[in-house]
């Protein structure tokens, strides 16, 4: 059920009251995509967006004003946050054994919680590879993630290259990835990993990973965290398996001038030329391709 004020849209959504405002409001001035058409395009990757957000406390990146505002990173849940929507209280930095500050998470079950982030101008939703169990207990990580940065005087065209080197190395260990251009300047590498090993000792695994492939291709690759290090070169930026970090959720838009989003890709595309994606060609794509992350196992 629908119902409108001005400015306003009241929609009852999987049995919860949703007041959606501003939906006029331009998110992106560069295309003009308002917050009704980031709240459409959730809408239509719901079912495959979800899946990568069950179980995995969100942090959110929003932008009041729209991308040309002013924005913000959000780990704590508002206090005004619907209390259907999970949440739970843990360790900013889980399983390292240090001392860290306690945040409230929110964990995003249904569109409704989908919806009602978007209306809070969370334009993007970063997850971490660890999940939670039914009562907020932090497991192990079901997954590990490359992040391929292009430094300075380098592209996506770069990124490709080194994307299959790392695809290959990864095989040498029965890992199996996927392509994920992020929607920002790089390309993302997943593989599903079976649960048994801690987030901290993938995070060494991809980090040994990343040097060993810095030492053998020096001349385009750097495991180096640095940004003067990097210029020239593709960074493997292993950091991101560290139980407090988090990475750009495939499906979930990106803050750029223009709307791009972290969207999974054909092995076949990663070639010479590739693109990030628009919002409405990963909706298309989703017609014809289906969800390329379930087929990778993750989900």
């Amino acid at each position: 059920m629908t119902t409108s004020d001005v400015g306003t849209t009241i929609q009852t959504v999987d049995g919860h009251r949703l007041k959606l405002s501003n939906p006029d409001k331009v998110m992106y001035p560069e295309t003009g995509l308002s917050k009704q058409g980031v709240i459409d395009y959730y809408t239509a990757v719901a079912d495959v967006l979800l899946p990568q957000l069950r179980d995995r406390v969100v942090t959110r990146i929003r932008y009041p004003d729209g991308v040309g505002g002013e924005r913000f990173f959000e780990k704590n849940a508002p206090w005004y946050m619907p209390d259907w929507i999970r949440h739970f209280t843990i360790s900013a930095s889980p399983g390292t054994g240090k001392a860290a500050k306690q945040v409230r998470y929110p964990v995003i079950d249904d569109l409704a919680g989908l919806l009602w982030m978007a209306n809070q101008a969370a334009l993007e939703l970063h997850t971490p590879q660890w999940h939670v169990g039914p009562r907020g207990g932090v497991r192990n990580p079901d997954r590990l993630v490359i992040d391929l940065d292009p430094g300075e005087d380098r592209g996506l065209d770069d990124c490709v290259r080194v994307a299959h080197i790392v695809a290959e190395r990864l095989t040498e260990d029965g890992l199996r990835a996927i392509p994920v251009t992020s929607g920002s300047k790089g390309i993302h590498l997943y593989a599903p990993v079976d649960g048994r090993r801690t987030a901290l000792s993938i995070h060494v695994f991809v980090q040994k990973i990343a040097r060993e492939l810095a030492g053998r291709y020096p001349e385009q690759i750097v495991a180096v965290i640095g940004k003067d290090e990097r210029a020239g070169k593709v960074m493997i930026d292993w950091s991101q398996n560290h139980p407090a970090r988090s990475t750009a959720t495939p499906y979930t838009l990106r803050g750029k001038a223009a709307p791009t989003v972290a969207a999974p890709r054909h092995w076949e595309e990663m070639t010479e030329g590739l693109k990030q994606l628009t919002p409405e060609k990963v909706v298309s794509r989703l017609e014809v391709d289906g969800d390329l992350m379930a087929e990778a196992g993750l989900r």
